[in-house]
Order: C-alpha cells, then structure tokens, then sequence
C-alpha cells in the first residue's frame, strides 16, 4: 500500500522539498506526494514544487474566514485521497473542521523544542528567555497551538552570540534532517499491517 501526502507550506517550502527528496530516496518509503498546496501564491515553494512534477495547488485565503478556506482545501485533499498532511511552514492555524477531518492525520514541524515557545517567532522567544537548548519538533495536530503528541524532536544549542537568523538556519538544518525520519516512523506505526 502506497500512503499518500499531502504538503501544505506558505513559504520557501525547504521542508516539502526535504520530505519530497526522503520520498523519492526511499526514506520515506511506500509513500508518494499526492499534493502539495499553499495558501501564498508567491510562495517560494509553489515554483520549486512546479518544477519538480508535483501535483500544485494554491487556494488562496481571499478575505474568507479559515473555515470557509480550509473546507475548500479538505475539499481538495479528500478528492486526492489524502492519507496523511504534512504541514511545513503552513502559517495558518487550521479550524477544528479541518483538524477533525483529518484527525490524529495531520503532522507539523515546529522550531523549538514543545511545549517550550509555541507560536510564531519560536527561536526570538528562545534567545529572549536565555534557552541554553533550542530544536525542532515534530507532532500531531490537535486544536491547541503546536499542542498534540510529540512524536519526535532534535536538539541545537543556543550559542552566546546567536541571533534569530542563526539560531533559525541550524536549526531548519535539524528539521530537514527530523521531519523524515517522524514521518517515516508514523507510517511505519500507523499503517504497516
């Protein structure tokens, strides 16, 4: 059996690209990338995903409310026979009709070592608190802000002289390594046998 994904991102998209590599290596094994979609149509990833045969999608947000855009998108992912999403830098929280139609289905990446510095501006919130360790996490969606269960994380110390753009490339340098290897491990749990 084949597990589908899905990757929704906003931005540079380096995670979908990091998750797309371990697919196609076989990291990730028995899966493919049934969609990736942003809610940005000047996301950086939208053209790197384009370029690699992906199927593409950006549905943009259009002044709706997050309800109305994410039943557009479980719209699509269901059509797509989605089994699980990847959210990679997706910077929208998504409504409870999207978590609930995609329950215990929806992982996330996170730059700080949950439950410490939930929320946007994770790595500033670790310098700003004196964090001697910072990270990435990877999870399981729920409807608390970067809450549900931890499924893996990797350390990074926090050097003295560190600044938001440093602390934040090693540890993106973590996430393309983590994000794999959770994933891999919940389709090894969730769907062999």
């Amino acid at each position: 059996m084949t597990i589908r994904i899905a990757i929704l991102f906003s931005g540079r998209g380096s995670n979908m690209v990091a998750l797309a590599d371990a697919i196609q290596n076989g990291t990730i094994p028995n899966a493919e990338i049934a969609l990736v979609l942003s809610d940005q149509l000047t996301a950086k990833g939208v053209e790197i995903a384009q370029k690699r045969g992906l199927k593409t999608l950006v549905i943009l947000r259009g002044g709706r409310k997050r309800e109305e855009h994410d039943r557009e998108i479980v719209s699509f992912l269901r059509n797509e026979r989605v089994d699980l999403i990847c959210l990679a830098g997706y910077m929208r929280v998504l409504s409870p009709f999207f978590v609930d139609a995609f329950k215990d289905r929806i992982l996330n990446i996170h730059p700080s070592l949950l439950p410490l510095f939930p929320g946007l501006d994770a790595q500033r919130q670790a310098l700003e608190n004196g964090a001697t360790v910072s990270g990435c996490t990877v999870h399981f969606v729920d409807n608390t802000l970067d809450g549900g269960p931890i499924i893996a994380q990797r350390t990074v110390p926090v050097m003295p002289d560190d600044t938001v753009d440093s602390l934040s490339a090693r540890i993106l340098e973590q996430e393309h390594i983590l994000y794999p290897e959770a994933v891999a491990l919940v389709l090894k749990q969730r769907f062999d046998g």
